[in-house]
């Protein structure tokens, strides 16, 4: 078992945009790409906690696998009810959902533990998505070789 927690806001990998594009051969070609340019620096901070977490001469799994995803984000001041009253404390809002998208947000995380914990993000046979209120944002990470 891998676990490991990466602090930060979690960026998403926004859609994917195919680009097509004339070869040199004269053939077509397709390029993909993400539309969010601020992902970039977000995937490379996992990529780095990453390899800290598994340490150099690490070779990534090539095995089916069990992957949990526990993104945290901070509780908006929006959440917070006046000072005084009845009615002082939390608003009832257990769970964070709004934007962003935790499909997204995990797309991000997958593609960037590629070829450093995994092979291919296609290894993974279950997923556990979460998102969670916490102090710090952060996002924990854990990667286990699949069982029946």
């Amino acid at each position: 078992m891998i676990s490991f927690s990466v602090p930060g806001i979690a960026a998403t990998a926004g859609s994917k945009r195919a680009f097509p594009f004339k070869r040199k051969d004269g053939r077509l070609g397709v390029a993909v790409s993400d539309d969010n340019p601020r992902s970039k620096d977000w995937k490379a901070v996992v990529a780095w906690s990453a390899r800290e977490a598994v340490g150099s001469g690490f070779v990534p799994l090539r095995c089916a696998l069990e992957v949990e995803f526990t993104f945290y984000r901070t509780r908006p001041k929006g959440h917070k009810i006046g000072k005084g009253g009845p009615n002082k404390g939390w608003r009832e809002h257990p769970f964070p959902t709004a934007r962003p998208d935790v499909l997204k947000t995990a797309r991000a995380v997958e593609d960037s533990l590629s070829g450093i914990i995994w092979i291919d993000d296609s290894q993974i046979v279950t997923e556990t998505l979460r998102k969670r209120w916490a102090e710090a944002p952060r996002v924990e990470i854990v990667v286990r070789e699949a069982t029946i």
